[in-house]
């Protein structure tokens, strides 16, 4: 929703919005952007009224302001049926969906695109270091979005990326996930399945190969497609080469092969670098160029984002909250690591993660990490205390921030590395971990 707002900021909307608890990146874009954010939802904030409410999926029936605006009779839409109207509908859509890495993949392809002089026009939910907005229009017919499979809004229950209607597709992976509107993988397929539907005859599917994707495709695909893995027999088969990832081949459908090297590392990462690589031949750019705008590449915000390193301690800040994406990216990093421990400090804080959904599969995906603090915040639906007790010597489970700041700051020491997971602004952690670091050093 924030990057929307960007977008309709920049093609010369006047824009407010209302939200709880806006935390950085966005606030900081926000307010840089001059677009007003009120704390809270109040029918005041409706008032005078708007020529139209863009309403985000995280509303429903009961909130005043939607009551207000309903009451009140004033227009109103969903967040990607307004980007889908208003802005995608004359341009070459290249969308990112899957379980995991879309938000790194949708940066890494609109930053290919950049590079090759496309000037794409993007809306990520991060904000890539390249381009220092999570959203902008471009200049191009290209429009680079990630896309999302969550609903769209409380008066429309299909997938966001069913209003994208994209040219060019990725389908990084597919597992379960979004357990509060998904009953299991099966109707997740579904939405997927209807978004295939979507993709002309004329576009280009690129796809992990998986089980879940090939039952998706076996319903009906009119588009070719064309698979990426570490497996041989992928049409874009890539191949960790060094650095934990940081070195890699890919080999493209013609059988050439590409180096690259890049900052990035993990498995998953050269998944994500592999699979935009793909979606970018499909609008012209070889390989080989951008495999150079990959070396170029700086990251996203918050997705194995480096904080600082005060007394020796290097933080990050990721944003996985899944236990593939966990294990991906703590092995990712182990593997990466010359020395010193691998400190994991995890805020179960998605509401499948809340639900206890996957809460058999966390204790193991955290296997490469040398300790593991869990925190325990209020609303879980089921104890962690079961984790911690299968692995006593390892895990922790702690319910206060200021507690949970302290005993990691006793526990490292210079030359560990410390991997700070959650999907939220975790109470300002990241903020009082680095400072008592640093406190500690001096």
């Amino acid at each position: 929703m924030g990057g929307l707002a960007l977008l309709a900021r920049e093609m010369g909307y006047r824009v407010s919005g209302s939200d709880a608890q806006v935390y950085p990146p966005m606030s900081t874009q926000l307010r840089e952007s001059g677009i007003t954010v009120e704390e809270g939802y109040h029918p005041e904030h409706l008032q005078p009224a708007p020529d139209l409410v863009v309403v985000g999926n995280a509303m429903s029936r009961g909130n005043p302001a939607i009551e207000y605006m309903l009451n009140a009779n004033l227009p109103y839409t969903s967040g990607p049926q307004w980007l889908g109207e208003h802005l995608l509908a004359d341009r070459w859509v290249l969308a990112v969906s899957g379980t995991h890495g879309k938000t790194t993949t949708t940066s890494l392809l609109a930053w290919i695109l950049e590079y090759a002089g496309m000037d794409p026009g993007f809306l990520v939910g991060g904000v890539p270091a390249n381009f220092g907005v999570s959203a902008r229009l471009g200049g191009s017919d290209f429009f680079v979005v990630e896309a999302d499979e969550y609903d769209t809004a409380f008066f429309d229950k299909r997938s966001k990326f069913i209003h994208y209607k994209p040219r060019t597709l990725i389908i990084g992976n597919l597992e379960y996930d979004h357990a509060d509107i998904f009953p299991d993988l099966a109707a997740i397929e579904q939405q997927f399945h209807h978004l295939i539907r979507c993709v002309p005859e004329q576009g280009h599917i690129i796809h992990d190969g998986s089980a879940a994707v090939q039952r998706v495709l076996e319903r009906g695909c009119w588009t070719p497609a064309a698979t990426v893995g570490q497996q041989p027999d992928c049409n874009w088969s890539w191949q960790v080469i060094a650095g934990g990832g940081g070195e890699f081949v890919l080999k493209a459908p013609d059988g050439q092969s590409h180096s690259v090297t890049w900052p990035l590392f993990g498995a998953h990462n050269v998944a994500n670098a592999s699979a935009a690589m793909a979606a970018a031949r499909h609008v012209g750019i070889a390989p080989r160029i951008a495999a150079k705008a990959l070396a170029d590449f700086n990251g996203v915000k918050r997705r194995l984002e480096w904080r600082g390193s005060p007394g020796g301690v290097s933080v990050y800040d990721d944003f996985a909250h899944h236990p593939t994406a966990i294990a991906t990216t703590l092995a990712g990093m182990k593997a990466r690591m010359e020395g010193g421990r691998l400190i994991a400090v995890i805020e179960p804080r998605s509401n499948t993660m809340r639900a206890g959904v996957h809460a058999e599969a966390l204790g193991p995906a955290t296997e490469a990490a040398d300790r593991v603090f869990w925190f325990e915040p209020p609303g879980l639906n089921w104890a962690l205390e079961r984790i911690v007790s299968e692995d006593p010597d390892r895990s922790s489970r702690i319910a206060d921030i200021d507690a949970l700041v302290g005993v990691v700051v006793d526990t490292v020491r210079p030359g560990d590395t410390v991997v700070v997971m959650s999907n939220g602004g975790f109470s300002g952690f990241h903020d009082r971990l680095l400072e008592a670091l640093q406190n500690r050093a001096l």
